[in-house]
């Protein structure tokens, strides 16, 4: 006999729930699944023609297919494609995209190839400055995967969601190949990525993620074209097995205080950082063009940046990282004595730069403002020079390092102290 009091109680949903499902032989309800971000694209303004280095983009494209390749974090059993006409100054139509495994070059694996749809719409146009999400597709992809996205564009079509060093192929074709299983070989190759910008996928527990906020170090100039050599795509290989999705939020010509060849990094954390789904930690590593642009040819009529400064900001990072309750790692700034020796774009290092990287790596190895220290310049530098990149460390430019100091690189990461904790898989 049921008592008032017990009827009351049973009135309450998650009892009465309970209850229920005990009364139905104890059913248990799907898992919920959740969209993990699992690879993103920083974006970019376009700038203009006056500035040292060309975009490499064209003025348009028309009638084409945009076939462009990236590698996943973490996999998933479904995924969806972010596509993105941010910085775009006209609406963006897509007259087609598909997705589908890569294989090499332009091709795909056969029978994996997939419709994206936005709406249930194949086609769809994106007003400027907008980012649009696709609709989920099925398609079941590992962890460290690559995949190939391809875009028709009918009309007109200026570049947007614009990425300048994507150390990765991209393939321009006339018409409508976006079905194709390898664009002919008469399709244009470039390393400019436009208007992908992010992946997600499927996963059964709820995203974890970590965000590696940087300049050309983090985003792989110097690493080896399409081979994912880039630090934080070795730090992926290692949280893989865990689940844990790094995305690579590292720009080329960015920095901590002003706008480069992007925003600048206080600016753009809460959209690249901030804003990530399930975002448990983020790695900056920042200063190196703040301190040696100005003076140079990407910032001639700049005064020099004092280490006063760039300390205040990467301490408003971390405050910044706080306060959205992602922990956060800064590594120290690598040397950059010949960087670029002999070519243009030389003048990123004087003695006088130097030390204002040495007092700012002094502030971020004893300020304790950060979670975890990892330390880069120790690692890249020559012990004999420690103004010099190690030789075996540099990619030959004596300002990025090579596969071989990347991976060192994301080798020297501890894991537990990135993430505050083991993160079992």
């Amino acid at each position: 006999m049921t008592t008032p009091k017990f009827a009351s109680i049973l009135r309450h949903g998650a009892l009465a729930l309970t209850l229920a499902g005990m009364a139905a032989g104890s059913v248990a309800e799907p898992a919920a699944a959740h969209w993990s971000p699992s690879w993103m694209s920083s974006t970019q303004p376009i700038w203009s023609g006056d500035f040292v280095l060309p975009t490499g983009l064209p003025f348009q494209f028309n009638r084409q297919t945009v076939r462009q390749v990236a590698r996943l974090s973490i996999g998933g059993s479904r995924l969806r494609v972010a596509i993105s006409n941010e910085s775009g100054a006209t609406p963006l139509h897509i007259g087609a995209a598909r997705v589908a495994r890569h294989a090499e070059g332009s091709g795909v694996v056969e029978g994996s190839d997939r419709p994206l749809r936005f709406g249930g719409q194949a086609e769809v146009t994106i007003p400027p400055g907008a980012r649009l999400v696709s609709d989920p597709v099925d398609i079941a992809l590992p962890a460290i995967a690559e995949v190939a996205v391809s875009l028709y564009l009918p009309q007109p079509s200026q570049p947007a969601g614009f990425h300048f060093d994507a150390r990765q192929t991209a393939y321009v074709a006339d018409g409508d190949l976006s079905a194709a299983q390898r664009l002919p070989a008469t399709a244009t190759a470039w390393s400019t990525r436009v208007y992908v910008s992010g992946l997600m996928v499927e996963t059964p527990r709820p995203p974890i993620t970590v965000v590696t906020l940087g300049d050309s170090l983090t985003d792989g100039n110097g690493s080896t074209p399409g081979a994912n050599t880039r630090w934080p795509d070795a730090l992926a290989e290692r949280l893989a097995g865990r689940n844990v999705a790094v995305l690579n939020a590292g720009i080329s010509g960015g920095r901590l205080l002003k706008d480069g060849m992007g925003r600048a990094g206080l600016e753009r954390a809460g959209r690249d950082v901030f804003s990530q789904p399930g975002v448990r930690a983020m790695v900056v590593l920042l200063g190196t063009n703040d301190i040696g642009w100005p003076g140079g040819p990407f910032a001639p009529n700049e005064p020099a940046v004092s280490a006063q400064a760039v300390i205040q900001g990467l301490r408003q990072l971390a405050e910044m990282a706080h306060a959205h309750n992602v922990r956060i790692m800064a590594g120290t700034i690598a040397p950059t004595e010949r960087a670029l020796e002999g070519t243009p774009l030389e003048g990123h290092y004087s003695p006088d730069k130097d030390k204002v990287r040495q007092t700012v790596n002094r502030w971020i190895r004893e300020s304790k403002a950060f979670d975890a220290v990892v330390d880069f310049d120790a690692l890249l530098r020559d012990p004999a020079r420690p103004s010099r990149l190690k030789a075996a460390m540099d990619s030959g430019d004596h300002l990025h390092p090579g596969d071989a100091g990347y991976k060192a690189m994301a080798a020297a990461i501890d894991l537990d102290a990135l993430l505050g904790a083991p993160v079992q898989p």
